[in-house]
C-alpha cells in the first residue's frame, strides 16, 4: 500500500495512551480539519508536523489519517508559539504564563527556553524555583520527542522506540550515539541484529568492543531462551560469536577475557566442562536455588509422625482406594520430610496422593497449592477441590521481571507449599519461589521428569532428581482405575521404548494411517469438524464451539502442511469461518475473528487484566507465555481485541500488543506443557530428528484425558519411540545442590 504525506498544524490531542504512544489528534491541513491516529510522540497544539501514513475510513469516526511516522518542526508566529507553550506539555506553563512569556520574548520565546532558560526570571511571577521546574520539564519533553523521532528514523516500530526512549529518557540520543549496542543488554525486545543495523548506519567500527560484548551477551541469552542453557562452554561461545560477527578468533577471545574481568560474564568449571561461561543472572539463580533448598532441608529435618500409617488406612477406606507401598511411602515422606519431590508418569496416582497429603496436613497446617501456568493451576484446583494459584499470583507478581511482592522481606506465611507441573519451572521462577519460602516450611514438588523440560532456562526438576541429595519418590505402578486406559498404557510403553498399541478398537487411543502430509492435514480437519464431536457426544448445534474448546491439535513442528502455522489456518476456516456479521481484524499475516482460540506467545508483564470473582472484580497485570484464551470481542475500527483466558482473566489488546498473540487451534507440543485436554489429535508425519523424539511423543500423549488420535505413518511413530535423544542442557544446579548439602 502506498503511503501519503500531510503537512499539518496540531490543534488538540483528543486521546493518548502513554504506555504505547497511541494518539488521536485533531490537526489543521490548510483550511480543513482532519483526524490523525497512530503511535506518536507527545505533540502539542501549534506544532507543525509532517505525517507519513495512509488514509483510512473509520466505521464511526469517518475519514482518518493513520500515521506511521512524523517529522516535527517548531511552531512559528506568536499565536502558534503561545498555543504550543500553553498546551500543558510543559509543567509550570499554562495559558496565562504562556501569554506572559510570548509577550516578553516574542517569536524568540522557544529560543530562550532552549538556550537561556534562566532568563524566564525576567518575567514577573516566575522566580528561580519555577523557572527551574519549567526548564527541567522542557528538557525532558524535548529529549523524549527527539529520541522518538531519532529512533523511528532507524526503522524501529513506534512501540519499541517508545520503550527505548522511556528507558534512557532525555539522554537517549547521546547514549545510543556512543554505543547503540547497550540496548541489547538493557532492553528486552531489542536483539543484536537490530542494534547492529543501527550501529552500522552510524559508522561504528565492526570490531569495536561494544559490538563483540553485545554479541556475547546476546548469544548466552539466546542459548538460555532457545536451548534452556544456563551456561555455554567457552569454546562453543567463542565459535558462535566468531561466525556471527565475522571476526578473528583472537579478537573475540580477548573480549571474552575482558568481559570476565568486568563481571559481565562469570567463568567457572564443572565436572563436564573445564571452562564454562555464564551470565550473572543465571549463575546466581542456580547458586541461590541450591543454597535455599539445602537450608530448607536442614531447617526441617526428617521427623517421624506417630499414627501416620493408620491415618492413611482411614483415608483409603473413606474414598475407596488402595495405595501401593510406593505411594504410601510418597505420602509418608511428604508429611515427614521438609522437602520432597514426587515424580511419575500418567496414571501413577500423583493427584490422588496430593489429595491424601492435603487431607493429612490440613488438620494442623496451612497448605498452599500452585503451578506454573493458569491452566495447570486450574486443573490442580479442580482435581483437589482446593484453591490453586499460578506461582506468579502466589508471589503477587508486580509487573516487571522478578518483581514479586513476596520474597525475603514479605515471605509466604504458610506451613506447606505444593507445586505441581514442576517440569515447567525454570531457574528464574524457582529462585523467585524459594525466596518467599520461610525456613521450616514444608515444600513438595510434583511433576513428570520424563516430559519436555521448561521453556525457560534451566532443567530444575531433572537436576534436583539427578543430584540424589533431595528426598524423592518415583511412582511407577499404574493406578488401577486407569489400567483400562490405552492412553496411559501407551504412554508408558513409549517411555519404555516400546511401540504403542495401534490396532485396538473401542478404546481411547486411535491411529489413522495417512501417507501424505496434505492428506493428514485434511483428515485432522474432518476429525474436528464432525467425526470426533459426534463420537464424543457433543450437541450437534455446538459441534464447532465444543471442538474448539475440548479438542486440541498438537504438532511436533511449526512448519510444513502439518505444522502448527498451516493447521491453524485450516482449522480456523473449518471451525470458525468468516461471516459478514462476525467482527475480525487482520494483524500481520493473521486474521483474528471473534470466537477464535488464541495463545499468548511471550510474557507481557505490563498488560492489564480484570477478573470477576465471588468477592468482586480483581484487577492486575501480566499475561504469560502459554496462556490460552478465546476472542470475546473485536473493535476493528480501533484495532482492539478482548480475550478471555482460561482462568477468567479478561484482557483488552491494543494494536501493538497483538504481536504476542497467535491462533491456538493447533499448538506445538512444547506450548502444551502443563495443560490437559479432553481430546488430543496429533499428526505423526515426520520432521526434524531433534524434534521427532520419544519425550515429545510422550508429552503429547500425556496431555490427553479422554481420547488420543494419531494421524500419519507407523514408521514415524516407530522412529520417535526409538529416538531417545534428549537435547543436552548446560546447567549447574545438580552440582550446586550436591555442594550446598555438603556445607
Amino acid at each position: 500500500m502506498e503511503t501519503d504525506k500531510i503537512t499539518a498544524v496540531v490543534q488538540e490531542t483528543t486521546f493518548r495512551n502513554d504506555d504505547n504512544g497511541y494518539t488521536v489528534l485533531r490537526v489543521g491541513v490548510g483550511r480543513s480539519q482532519e483526524t490523525v491516529v497512530g503511535s506518536l510522540p507527545e505533540l502539542s497544539a501549534g506544532e507543525n508536523v509532517v505525517f507519513e501514513g495512509t488514509w483510512t475510513q473509520h466505521a464511526i469516526y469517518g475519514r482518518q489519517f493513520s500515521a506511521k511516522s512524523c517529522t516535527i518542526t517548531p511552531p512559528t508566529g506568536k499565536s502558534a508559539i503561545e498555543k504550543y507553550l500553553g498546551s500543558g506539555l510543559i509543567r509550570g506553563i499554562g495559558p496565562a504564563t504562556a501569554k506572559l512569556i510570548v509577550k516578553h520574548f516574542g517569536e524568540k520565546a522557544l529560543e530562550v527556553l532552549d538556550q537561556q532558560p534562566n532568563r524566564l526570571t525576567e518575567i514577573p511571577g516566575i522566580g528561580p524555583k519555577k523557572a527551574s521546574m519549567i526548564m527541567e520539564s522542557y528538557v525532558q519533553q524535548m529529549g523524549m520527542r527527539r529520541a522518538l523521532v531519532f529512533l523511528q528514523n532507524y526503522g524501529l516500530s513506534p512501540n519499541l522506540a517508545m520503550k527505548i526512549a522511556k528507558y534512557y529518557g532525555e539522554n537517549t540520543i547521546e547514549l545510543l550515539r556512543q554505543n547503540p549496542y547497550r540496548m541489547v543488554m538493557d532492553i528486552d525486545g531489542v536483539g543484536f541484529l537490530t542494534a547492529d543495523r543501527i550501529a552500522i548506519t552510524m559508522g561504528i567500527d565492526p570490531q569495536s568492543e561494544f559490538r563483540i560484548r553485545a554479541a556475547l551477551f546476546y548469544l548466552l541469552n539466546d542459548a538460555a531462551g532457545s536451548g534452556g542453557h544456563t551456561y555455554l562452554p567457552r569454546k562453543q561461545l567463542l565459535d558462535r560469536a566468531c561466525v556471527m560477527l565475522h571476526c578473528e578468533t583472537a579478537l573475540v577471545d580477548n573480549q571474552i577475557s575482558h568481559a570476565m574481568l568486568s563481571k559481565m560474564l562469570i567463568g567457572f568449571s564443572t565436572p563436564e566442562c573445564d571452562e564454562a561461561l555464564c551470565l550473572p543472572t543465571f549463575y546466581y539463580a542456580e547458586s541461590e536455588i541450591a543454597l535455599r533448598m539445602a537450608q530448607l532441608m536442614q531447617s526441617r529435618p526428617y521427623k517421624r509422625v506417630s499414627g501416620l500409617e493408620g491415618r492413611i488406612t482411614d483415608y483409603e477406606k473413606e474414598i475407596g482406594v488402595s495405595f501401593s507401598d510406593n505411594q504410601k511411602r510418597a505420602i509418608m515422606s511428604a508429611v515427614e520430610e521438609g522437602v520432597l519431590v514426587i515424580t511419575g508418569g500418567p496414571g501413577t496416582g500423583k493427584t490422588t496422593i496430593i489429595r491424601c497429603i492435603i487431607s493429612l496436613l490440613k488438620e494442623d497446617n496451612e497448605v498452599l497449592l500452585c503451578a506454573p501456568t493458569g491452566r495447570a493451576a486450574k486443573r490442580m484446583g479442580d482435581a483437589t477441590g482446593e484453591e490453586a494459584k499460578t506461582i506468579h499470583r502466589l508471589l503477587e507478581y508486580g509487573g516487571d521481571v522478578d518483581a514479586f511482592a513476596r520474597g525475603e522481606e514479605s515471605p509466604l506465611e504458610t506451613d506447606c507449599i505444593i507445586v505441581d507441573e514442576m517440569s515447567m519451572v525454570d531457574v528464574q521462577l524457582m529462585r523467585g519461589l524459594l525466596r518467599a519460602v520461610l525456613p521450616g516450611t514444608r515444600i513438595i514438588l510434583v511433576g513428570d521428569s520424563d516430559q519436555l523440560p521448561s521453556v525457560g532456562a534451566g532443567n530444575v526438576l531433572s537436576d534436583i532428581l539427578q543430584s540424589e541429595v533431595v528426598p524423592s519418590v518415583r511412582l511407577t505402578d499404574i493406578f488401577r482405575q486407569d489400567e483400562s486406559s490405552m492412553i496411559v498404557l501407551n504412554a508408558h510403553r513409549i517411555n519404555s521404548g516400546e511401540m504403542p498399541m495401534l490396532k485396538n478398537r473401542d478404546t481411547d487411543f486411535f491411529f489413522e494411517r495417512k501417507v501424505m502430509q496434505s492428506q493428514a492435514a485434511q483428515t485432522i480437519c474432518e476429525l474436528l469438524q464432525s467425526r470426533l464431536p459426534k463420537y464424543l457426544g457433543f450437541p450437534k448445534d455446538k459441534w464447532q464451539s465444543e471442538a474448539t474448546r475440548c479438542i486440541q491439535v498438537l504438532s511436533p513442528t511449526k512448519k510444513g502442511d502439518c505444522g502448527s502455522h498451516a493447521l491453524n489456518r485450516l482449522l480456523q476456516d473449518a471451525l470458525n469461518p468468516e461471516h459478514k456479521h462476525k467482527d475480525a481484524i487482520i494483524h500481520g499475516d493473521t486474521e483474528f475473528r471473534v470466537g477464535d482460540k488464541v495463545i499468548q506467545t511471550k510474557n507481557d508483564y505490563q498488560i492489564e487484566y480484570v477478573r470477576k470473582t465471588t468477592f468482586g472484580t480483581e484487577e492486575g497485570t501480566g499475561v504469560f507465555n502459554g496462556d490460552v484464551g478465546y476472542i470475546d470481542h473485536i473493535d476493528p475500527a480501533e484495532h482492539l481485541m478482548t480475550v478471555c483466558f482460561d482462568d477468567e482473566r479478561i484482557v483488552t489488546y491494543q494494536k501493538q500488543q497483538l504481536d504476542s498473540l497467535e491462533l491456538a487451534y493447533c499448538l506445538t507440543v512444547h506450548k502444551s506443557q502443563g495443560s490437559e485436554f479432553p481430546a488430543v489429535v496429533m499428526p505423526v508425519v515426520g520432521g526434524p530428528p531433534m524434534l521427532m523424539a520419544r519425550n515429545l511423543l510422550y508429552t503429547a500423549l500425556t496431555r490427553a484425558r479422554r481420547l488420543v488420535v494419531l494421524v500419519g505413518r507407523e514408521e514415524v511413530i516407530s522412529q520417535m519411540v526409538q529416538n531417545n535423544h534428549v537435547a543436552k542442557r548446560y546447567t549447574t544446579l545438580c552440582d550446586r545442590l550436591k555442594a550446598a548439602v555438603m556445607l
